[in-house]
């Protein structure tokens, strides 16, 4: 068994692994970056590749694979309802104005084609190995892949969240009898908080800047955190007006067709119903006037209605500004973070809005990863990938130092034997 990383390494986007068996090369994944400007994993021409296996729709990992759909026919296995949302994210990111991409829609609707949709621990073949796609609690839909051949295994996390939320079971846990595992590191060097405490924080903070006045807007990714958000506060019998904007919408109709997928479909119906959406520019004009929460994509501010309510709310300190993801290094989220200032009509300007972030993670933090590490076998080895800052690094040598394990951050292009 031969690994090939593509990307993800030593920094947190364009996911790319490829694993040959001896027979065919299996893609996990081909994704994008978007920091001030997209970039692209590693070039694999079309023909080398048998097959590829889709972790989870988020760009990060979905974003260039409509590459290799260009007349061509590749089979591409997931588990629902990722090819729907992945289709949502590619479209928008299709429509995004500065973004040059090798692709067009038509490639697009090429890959989803020849999608072939796996259930959760249903197990698959592809050329002399195995493959089972486990539960990963991030995003519905999304998965770990578990590959076996000649009695060894490949676990790869892609992106997972071993805590249950509101929207999701917690990841399933596999660690037993791995030869080999490959695992994200995006928190490794932060512990998340008590998921119920920080619930009632972020409610109670939020019911404060209304009861004063205040509008709060909570930019959030537009698969997951949205909707993550909406239940948490239907939860706790938010009294408040609450308005979903942009791709959350589609996004949330998607969900409904997929009830299986989530946690507490009840509560997520209920949410729903709470919601106000935002169809049009009326509609936003209406929601900046009134004392209300606002919960909007792009999470980390960057373009989406987020952008628009951010520029009118910053304004006043009577507002808050609450983010909710995670904030890439460079984004205007982690600027407004760590600067509390925004770019607004081609200006770097203050932020009189009330800034905080409540860590509602969908990845699994240093306790959980640290954990899970602990739980392996000494034979297995560990390659550390999707952190940036240094993270990868930290990860993996925590590993190698506290439990002996021989554990690496690849770099770009490299290649491993199992």
């Amino acid at each position: 068994m031969k690994i090939r990383f593509l990307g993800a390494c030593n920094e947190v986007g364009r996911s790319a692994i490829v694993v040959h068996d001896g027979v065919k090369h299996v893609l996990f994944d081909y994704g994008v970056i978007m920091n001030h400007e997209i970039g692209f994993p590693m070039h694999i021409p079309t023909r080398e590749l048998d097959a590829i296996i889709l972790s989870h729709a988020h760009l990060d990992h979905s974003g260039l694979t409509p590459l290799f759909y260009i007349g061509e026919n590749l089979p591409i296995y997931g588990v629902e309802p990722a090819f729907q949302l992945t289709n949502v994210l590619i479209k928008d990111f299709l429509h995004l104005s500065g973004y040059y991409l090798p692709y067009e829609y038509i490639d697009l609707q090429n890959m989803l084609g020849n999608r072939v949709s796996i259930k959760f621990n249903e197990r698959f073949r592809i050329g002399n190995a195995e493959f089972t796609l486990i539960n990963a609690g991030h995003i519905p839909g999304s998965c770990q892949i578990l590959m076996e051949i000649d009695g060894e295994k490949l676990l790869y996390t892609g992106d997972f969240n071993p805590i249950p939320s509101r929207l999701l079971e917690p990841a399933e846990q596999i660690y037993k009898n791995l030869d080999a595992l490959i695992i994200e590191s995006t928190y490794a060097d932060e512990d998340h908080p008590d998921r119920m405490k920080l619930e009632e924080e972020f409610v109670k903070k939020t019911r404060e800047v209304i009861r004063e006045g205040g509008i709060v807007l909570v930019p959030a990714f537009g698969v997951g955190r949205s909707q993550e958000i909406l239940m948490i506060l239907t939860a706790h019998k938010f009294e408040y007006p609450i308005f979903i904007d942009g791709m959350a919408i589609e996004v949330t109709k998607i969900f409904m067709d997929y009830h299986e997928s989530l946690r507490d479909p009840d509560l997520f119906e209920k949410a729903v119903k709470k919601a106000e959406w935002i169809k049009s520019w009326k509609n936003r004009r209406k929601a900046v006037k009134t004392p209300s929460v606002i919960i909007s994509p792009a999470g980390m501010l960057k373009g989406g209605a987020a952008a628009f309510y951010s520029e009118v709310l910053a304004k006043s300190e009577k507002n808050a500004i609450f983010l909710v993801s995670y904030q890439v290094p460079g984004s205007p989220g982690r600027l407004l973070l760590e600067r509390k200032k925004l770019p607004i009509k081609g200006k770097l300007k203050k932020v009189e809005a009330q800034v905080e972030k409540f860590d509602f993670s969908s990845h699994a933090g240093r306790k959980e990863l640290q954990e899970f590490l602990s739980k392996l076998d000494a034979k297995t080895k560990v390659f550390v990938v999707h952190g940036a800052e240094g993270n990868c690094v930290k990860l993996a040598s925590w590993a190698s130092k506290e439990l002996g394990l021989n554990a690496l951050a690849p770099n770009p292009g490299e290649v491993y034997e199992i």
